[in-house]
């Protein structure tokens, strides 16, 4: 590759400091040459990043003293850097040292390339893929189908091909995109916000990208857990908040009943002896029946 573009590297720290180096350690072995790397340290109450930054002289920090979700947190730092490509990548994952080559290769090949995600493995024995791509949301559920995800990698998706959807765990855009689309929607908090981006990037005409070429690795669901109230309240909220900003006509009243009268009641029924998991299902469709702001 001739040029080599800077590339502004993000990580968000959530009382995650032990993953946090862990992932800054596996960028040392990175190859790629031309690259800063921000650290937001997101109302992190504890396992802050500050302790260790003398580890890491090259990172710029920036902290935040209330924790402004996925969106907020990436939102800081995109606002200061520097990079022709920004990558957001959780802090929770570890990279492999040629990883970012191929991304940066396949965005200069073509400037409608908006975002371009990596192959993403999960990080436990098995070589077990999480993220393979994406055929787009489901057109009554509103859920997300991953390619690939469950399955032993075996280099079957080490291609590279358009998608639907990127993955919030690790994405490459162009910086300049959020002149025309704007910055990762804030309202969403945690989750649903890189679905409605994408929406936003399809839209105005840039196209999205699964790069198998490159690969990564993701522990999961640190910062909130696998299964929690919180966890069930933002994906109720944001599920029908995502219906509300991005459909219309019949599409938004087959979704929307779809919601209503199926998802809803299974969702109640899986949790009805669990008085917390209710009251977050409950206070997620209250902030949708109050919330006009943003929609």
């Amino acid at each position: 590759m001739i040029n080599k573009p800077l590339v502004s590297i993000i990580t968000i720290n959530y009382n995650g400091s032990e993953d946090t180096r862990e992932f800054l350690n596996s960028l040392k072995s990175i190859t790629y040459p031309v690259t800063e790397v921000f650290v937001v340290e997101n109302g992190s109450t504890k396992n802050k990043f500050l302790p260790y930054l003398a580890d890491y002289p090259y990172v710029k920090y920036i902290v935040s003293e209330k924790n402004l979700g996925f969106a907020g947190g990436n939102n800081l730092a995109i606002n200061q850097a520097s990079g022709k490509y920004i990558l957001l990548i959780n802090n929770d994952t570890t990279v492999t040292n040629d990883f970012l080559e191929p991304l940066v290769e396949l965005m200069e090949s073509d400037d409608k390339i908006g975002m371009v995600s990596p192959k993403i493995v999960f990080h436990t024995p098995g070589n077990i893929i999480q993220y393979a791509g994406s055929s787009g949301l489901n057109s009554f559920t509103r859920r997300g189908t991953k390619i690939g995800y469950l399955e032993t990698d075996k280099g079957q998706y080490n291609k590279i091909t358009e998608t639907r959807l990127i993955h919030g765990s690790a994405v490459l855009f162009r910086s300049d995109i959020t002149n025309v689309i704007g910055l990762i929607p804030e309202i969403y908090f945690l989750y649903y916000e890189e679905y409605d981006w994408c929406e936003a990037a399809t839209r105005s005409g840039f196209k999205l990208y699964f790069c198998g070429l490159s690969t990564i690795y993701h522990k999961g669901s640190k910062s909130i857990g696998r299964k929690s109230p919180l966890k069930t309240y933002f994906l109720t909220r944001n599920r029908l908040l995502y219906i509300r900003r991005n459909t219309t006509g019949i599409e938004f009243i087959t979704s929307f009943l779809f919601f209503v009268a199926l998802a809803l009641p299974k969702l109640i029924l899986r949790n009805i002896f669990s008085y917390d998991y209710l009251k977050a299902i409950y206070s997620a469709m209250i902030w949708n029946y109050k919330s006009t702001t943003g929609i």
